[in-house]
């Protein structure tokens, strides 16, 4: 559903991250290998990751856990145009309070932060812990969460997000040295290039540009445009500066 007084939401983006079809499609079919049963995917937003697991695992059935509202319903949509309404469940929920698992397959794109409670970026290693215990023995987990790709200046990280700091993450090895160190083995490690980071930079601010252009003088328009407009700045300045990995993680016993 639209609301004509706000500009359309996210209708540009097939994935909430940098990740293209294609890499997807890699990633699924890698995920599905071991003959996952269960599956949750933790800040799953509209779920299309999950969805695409679903219609490659036949059998199986998942459980997707977030708090945006707008989101669990687009992908209950999706899931209902797909016919795979009954083998899935799109929760209203907090990550790191909801009791759920073990899973054979255990998605966190994007969302360590809400799994753990820790100050960037040691909140990777309290997500990954907790993630070990969410996974089931033999399953997979796929983690994507960001790194450095250098070291950012202190003049970048002015223009990045409030309060950015070169703390924030780790860099790769640092990443996947705490994977392990939380008792996994990395089965594939992979980074969105910087095709997927401008398709989903684009895509996240394309329908709010159109509807600027069309609406300049919306009472929202003001407050609009300074927030779109501190978005590109930000991304455009941590372009090749900040990376997105997808861990694909096997637990170790």
């Amino acid at each position: 559903m639209t609301d004509p007084d706000r500009p359309p939401r996210f209708t540009r983006l097939v994935f909430h991250g940098p990740l293209s079809e294609a890499r997807a499609d890699r990633i699924v079919r890698r995920l599905v290998r071991t003959g996952p049963a269960t599956v949750l995917d933790i800040g799953c937003g509209w779920g299309e990751l999950t969805l695409r697991v679903l219609e490659a695992a036949p059998g199986a059935t998942a459980v997707g856990l977030d708090l945006d509202a707008e989101d669990l319903e687009r992908g209950r949509r999706g899931a209902e145009a797909r016919g795979l309404a009954g083998r899935v469940e799109f929760v209203r929920a907090s990550a790191a309070e909801a009791a759920r698992g073990p899973a054979d397959l255990v998605l966190c794109v994007g969302s360590g932060h809400a799994l753990a409670s820790g100050e960037p970026p040691g909140h990777a290693a309290g997500a990954l812990s907790k993630l070990r215990r969410l996974v089931s023995p033999g399953g997979r987990v796929l983690f994507g969460e960001g790194f450095w790709q250098r070291a950012p200046t202190t003049a970048e990280l002015a223009r990045m997000w409030p309060g950015a700091s070169a703390d924030d993450h780790p860099d790769l090895a640092g990443l996947v040295d705490t994977a392990v160190a939380a008792g996994f083995r990395p089965e594939w490690i992979e980074t969105a290039n910087e095709d997927e980071w401008e398709e989903f930079e684009s895509g996240y601010l394309a329908d709010v540009e159109e509807w600027l252009a069309v609406h300049p003088d919306h009472p929202l328009a003001a407050e609009t445009r300074e927030r779109a407009d501190r978005h590109r700045a930000a991304w455009l300045t941590y372009r090749g500066v900040l990376g997105m990995a997808y861990l694909t993680l096997i637990p170790t016993p």
